[in-house]
């Protein structure tokens, strides 16, 4: 039940592990060889803190759960965490940004700082997700496993309904030519059969061009690769002129950020952004010190 990113960076963890100790069979290693590799990360690699934790879990699965044995993790040397303060952009900020994008790219970045949304959340968005009336956004499977609702920007509302008729009828055209399938989630294809061709399943930001699966013949749409909205977002950056290093994760941080500065309480942003814990959202009070509860330096009194 991981994801197919955890997958793939599991398995880039464990081919580096290998080459490391050339290429000896993991049943040969054991902890000795784990911390030898964990310590080299942080000692020549001087890698981050959550980089080297993340190769931890996969060898922890490597061991764990194939092999079944367990690790004796002492003595790894082990990066230091440093606290970091996220990149935050003004409102004018992201005015320029986003008015420097237009189609398909405008209407993701609109809803990623809109609704506070990551990347692929955006991105795996299905037509049902999307409630045009009440103006909300359900963000299904999120990260940790878990479904939430946003808020829907009313300014995308006739961006995103007219994008939609569109999309729609994409799809009918492939339905005509024989294809229109999309993947679904846990297997449902099984459970619902005609649910991969139903309307209310399509991705709401579809590719341009259909795959092909190699094996079966079949082709279908899947969703806009992140690299489109990654590289359109940092040329509208670029053209903006301004100097903060933002990327697409920076709206999302943008999007809690101003909402605190307007009054809104730190629960409700919370829940908008699926934080597990409220002390990750207490990152966001680093801005505090403008908006109606702000505090004032004492030099201001002067």
């Amino acid at each position: 039940h991981y994801a197919r990113r955890t997958v793939a960076t599991y398995e880039q963890w464990l081919r580096r592990f290998l080459r490391f100790h050339q290429r000896r069979h993991p049943r040969e290693m054991g902890s000795a060889e784990v911390n030898a590799f964990l310590t080299h990360l942080a000692v020549e690699g001087q890698v981050s803190a959550s980089t080297q934790n993340q190769a931890l879990s996969a060898l922890l699965f490597l061991y764990r759960e194939l092999l079944e044995r367990d690790l004796d993790l002492e003595g790894v040397i082990r990066a230091r965490r440093r606290p970091r303060l996220p990149v935050v952009m003004s409102v004018a900020e992201v005015r320029a940004v986003l008015e420097r994008l237009d189609g398909v790219e405008a209407l993701v970045a609109g809803v990623l700082y809109g609704g506070g949304l990551r990347l692929m959340e955006a991105l795996r968005l299905r037509v049902h997700d999307l409630d045009l009336q009440r103006l909300q956004i359900t963000v299904r499977d999120g990260k940790g496993g878990k479904d939430r609702r946003t808020m829907l920007p009313s300014r995308l509302a006739e961006g995103l309904k007219a994008h939609l008729e569109a999309v729609r009828r994409l799809h009918r055209q492939d339905l005509a030519e024989g294809y229109g399938k999309v993947q679904l989630p846990h297997a449902l294809d099984r459970k619902y059969p005609h649910a991969p061709v139903e309307w209310g399943w399509q991705w709401v930001f579809p590719q341009q061009h259909r795959w092909r699966n190699s094996e079966t013949g079949e082709q279908g749409r899947h969703h806009l690769d992140p690299t489109v909205i990654q590289k359109a977002v940092r040329r509208a950056v670029l053209a903006s002129g301004i100097i903060t290093p933002a990327t697409c994760h920076t709206f999302r941080h943008s999007f809690a950020t101003h909402l605190l500065e307007t009054g809104q309480d730190i629960r409700t942003i919370q829940e908008l952004l699926g934080h597990k814990d409220i002390k990750t959202t207490m990152i966001y009070t680093h801005v505090l010190n403008r908006g109606p509860l702000g505090v004032r330096s004492p030099a201001d009194a002067l």
